[in-house]
């Protein structure tokens, strides 16, 4: 049995991740589900800027939404899209994409089926 998982942002610290230009702050929720589900806290580190380069995730579910600043991507099904605050998208499983571009300030929270998954760049 799974208990109550709480994350509070003065004793939390991001750390270097996936990509070179992010730095993620984990949520508690990969512990708490058993790998089952994965939530993040992703900001951009100031001066690091995205590659551009065309990728899948292998997941059933992932989806972001916007907490502060702004980003871009491009999908194979829907071209370039750009978010703000209060913005959210739903990536399907496998679909192509690449960031374009991120403002420094940018923070998001990014939840994905499940914790652990492939990325790989295409």
């Amino acid at each position: 049995m799974t208990t109550t998982t709480t994350s509070h942002a003065e004793s939390s610290e991001f750390i270097r991740g996936l990509r070179p230009f992010f730095e993620y702050r984990d949520l508690g929720i990969n512990g708490a589900t058993g790998g089952a589900f994965g939530a993040h806290v992703i900001r951009a580190i100031p001066g690091a800027h995205a590659t551009g380069q065309w990728h899948t995730h292998n997941l059933k579910f992932q989806m972001f939404f916007v907490l502060k600043g702004w980003v871009r991507f491009e999908y194979e099904d829907i071209g370039v899209k750009e978010f703000r605050a209060g913005d959210s998208c739903y990536q399907p499983p496998l679909v192509k994409h690449r960031e374009v571009a991120h403002s420094e300030d940018l923070e998001l929270i990014e939840i994905t089926g499940p914790a652990e998954f492939e990325t790989k760049d295409v």
